[in-house]
């Protein structure tokens, strides 16, 4: 639960508009129940190829992972999107902003009132095995990255992956993630036991600096 402040009552950031953020290659689409069946085809049977992923397998699982999502979304903690292929409008994955946090400046301090984000969490995200080391996922980053700072002005985004996913650490440290350390036995883990988490985070004075890398490396691909 996000808070107001260090010592305030919880904090919910409601009505939030709803928005898709177009790429090149992809595009990020607004979560819908509509999802449905383009996710459980997306995710497959390939359960070793999410081995640190909480992706659902089958219809039945990606209903209940929509409706969670999307009672995130209501209490305005996630933005939960999903990943679409930009040519042929294919689902390859989902994504979110979550953890979304609204500090309480005070009043006459000059982000009184602001109305956005102050800072947030990127996860959940996993892609098809067919997307898996293409554009999409440095895409994914850039535009919702890009989103993060530049339209909601946040003063951090944070990421938490499983001590155990070196590709995931390699990837965040490569875009130019500052690792802050490790939280011990932070979350459960997809293999059900309480999972070491390494965090990391990009701050607003950081963002040029990971702008360009995003972008060279979107490029290069």
């Amino acid at each position: 639960m996000p808070y107001c402040g260090r010592d305030g009552p919880p904090c919910i950031v409601r009505h939030m508009e709803l928005f898709t953020l177009p790429g090149r290659h992809i595009r990020l689409e607004p979560l819908s129940p509509g999802h449905i069946d383009g996710l459980a085809a997306a995710a497959g049977d390939e359960r070793d190829l999410y081995r640190w992923s909480p992706v659902p397998q089958g219809k039945a699982e990606t209903s209940r992972y929509v409706e969670t999502a999307l009672a995130w979304q209501e209490a305005g903690t996630a933005v939960p999107f999903v990943t679409v292929r930009a040519n042929d409008g294919v689902v390859i994955g989902s994504t979110r902003f979550w953890n979304i946090e609204r500090w309480g400046w005070p009043e006459g301090h000059a982000s009184y009132g602001r109305g956005v984000p102050d800072a947030c969490e990127i996860g959940y995200t996993w892609l098809a095995s067919s997307a898996i080391r293409t554009f999409a996922n440095t895409e994914a980053k850039l535009l919702m990255l890009s989103h993060a700072f530049e339209v909601w002005q946040v003063l951090r985004v944070c990421f938490h992956t499983d001590a155990r996913n070196a590709r995931s650490r390699a990837a965040l440290e490569r875009i130019g993630g500052k690792c802050e350390g490790v939280l011990r036995a932070h979350r459960m883990a997809t293999d059900f036991i309480p999972r070491d988490s390494v965090r990391y985070s990009i701050i607003a004075s950081e963002w040029p600096d990971v702008k360009q890398r995003l972008t060279q490396l979107l490029d290069r691909r």
